[in-house]
C-alpha cells in the first residue's frame, strides 16, 4: 500500500484547488498516510520544496481561490534529467506517488512521471474547462460565475447609455467560458473559435440588430478569436452604436470558489487517493453525467472535444 503522497498545483490557477488539496490532505491523514504538498509545482519538485501536512496544515481554505502551494513555470521539466532529479527528490522523503491539480501542460508533466515509473494521478484545475475527459474543470463554475456578475454590470451601463459593449472572455483557444457566459447573460452574439466568423458577419449581425430596433448590445467574444478593440471601432463606425470594448482578463481567475467547485474538487481530491490506494496511477479523474470516472492521462489529453456550436445556437435562438 502506498504509504507517502505528495500533491502538486501547476499551470494557472483555479478557484477550487485549495479544497482539492485540503481533500488530497485529509484523505490521506484519515487513512494514516504521509502527504506532502509541493510548493511552486514542477519547480518545487525538482527543489526539494515540501512541506508535510497534518490536519491544521489545511485549515480555512477550502473558501479561499487560488492555491497555497503556489505556482510556477517550469519549461526545464521537460528535460528527462531534470525529472530524474525531481525523482530523486521525492525519494528523500519517501513519496511514492503524486496527486497533479492543473490543465493539460499540468498533464503532460505527470504523463511524463508516470512513463518514469512514478504513480501519478491528475485532477482537471482549470478554469478553461478545457480538459475533454470530464465535464467540468474545477475553476469553470466560479469563472464563469465571475464574468456573469461582470457582464450584468456592464449591462447596466450599456443600457443606460445606449451602448455596445464587445467583452473579451478568458479561454485559451477553449469556448467554453464564452458559450455557456452567452447563455446566462442574454448576449446578442457570442463569438468562439469553433464558429469560423468573420468580423464582417458580425457586423452585419448587428446590423440586423439594430435595424429590428435594438439600442444596446452585449458581444462576448473569446480570447485569441479577434482583436476587440479593433472589432468595437468597426461596430462603432460602421453600425452606429457607441461601442466599448472590455477584457476581463485575469480577474476571471481569482475570488472564492462557488459551492458546486468546493464540492466537486473535494470529490475530486478524494476519488484520486482512493485509486492511489488501489494502485491505478497513470489516470486523470474527471467527472461525467455526475459520475465519478478515471482515464489514462494520454487518453484524457487526446479525447475529442463535444462540440459548443448547440451552445451557441441555443442563445442565438434566445436573443
Amino acid at each position: 500500500m502506498v504509504k507517502c503522497i505528495g500533491v502538486l498545483t501547476s499551470g494557472g490557477d483555479a478557484p477550487g484547488m485549495n479544497a482539492a488539496i485540503r481533500a488530497v490532505a485529509r484523505t490521506c491523514l484519515n487513512k494514516g498516510i504521509e502527504v506532502y504538498g509541493v510548493r511552486l509545482g514542477y519547480k518545487g519538485l525538482h527543489e526539494g520544496k515540501f512541506m508535510k501536512f497534518d490536519r491544521h496544515s489545511t485549515r480555512n481554505i477550502i473558501n479561499n481561490g487560488g492555491t497555497i502551494l503556489k505556482s510556477a513555470r517550469f519549461p526545464e521539466f521537460k528535460d528527462p534529467e531534470i525529472r530524474k532529479e525531481a525523482i530523486e527528490q521525492m525519494k528523500k522523503v519517501g513519496m511514492e506517488a503524486l496527486v497533479v491539480i492543473g490543465g493539460d501542460g499540468s498533464y503532460n508533466g505527470a504523463l511524463k512521471l508516470t512513463e518514469m515509473g512514478v504513480n501519478c494521478i491528475g485532477l482537471p484545475g482549470t478554469i478553461d474547462n478545457d480538459i475533454p475527459d470530464t465535464d467540468f474543470t474545477i475553476g469553470f463554475d466560479t469563472a464563469l460565475n465571475t464574468i456573469v456578475e461582470c457582464v450584468d454590470r456592464l449591462r447596466d451601463t450599456s443600457t443606460s447609455h445606449q451602448r455596445c459593449s464587445v467583452i473579451e472572455v478568458m479561454g485559451h483557444f477553449c469556448g467554453d467560458l464564452s458559450a455557456y457566459a452567452g447563455i446566462a447573460c442574454g448576449s446578442e452574439l457570442t463569438i468562439i473559435n469553433e464558429q469560423n466568423i468573420s468580423e464582417d458577419e458580425i457586423i452585419e449581425n448587428l446590423k440586423v440588430e439594430k435595424a429590428k430596433g435594438k439600442r444596446h448590445a452585449m458581444v462576448i467574444i473569446s480570447e485569441k478569436v479577434l482583436d476587440v478593440f479593433a472589432l468595437a471601432k468597426r461596430i462603432e463606425n460602421e453600425v452606429g452604436f457607441e461601442t466599448r470594448a472590455e477584457v476581463l482578463g485575469h480577474m476571471q481567475r481569482g475570488g472564492s470558489p462557488t459551492a458546486f467547485d468546493r464540492v466537486l474538487a473535494s470529490r475530486l481530491g478524494d476519488y484520486a487517493v482512493e485509486l492511489l490506494l488501489k494502485d491505478i496511477s497513470g489516470v486523470a479523474v474527471g467527472i461525467k453525467n455526475g459520475q465519478l470516472t478515471y482515464t489514462p492521462i494520454e487518453n484524457a489529453l487526446s479525447l475529442p472535444r463535444e462540440s459548443l456550436l448547440p451552445l451557441i445556437e441555443l442563445g442565438a435562438r434566445l436573443k
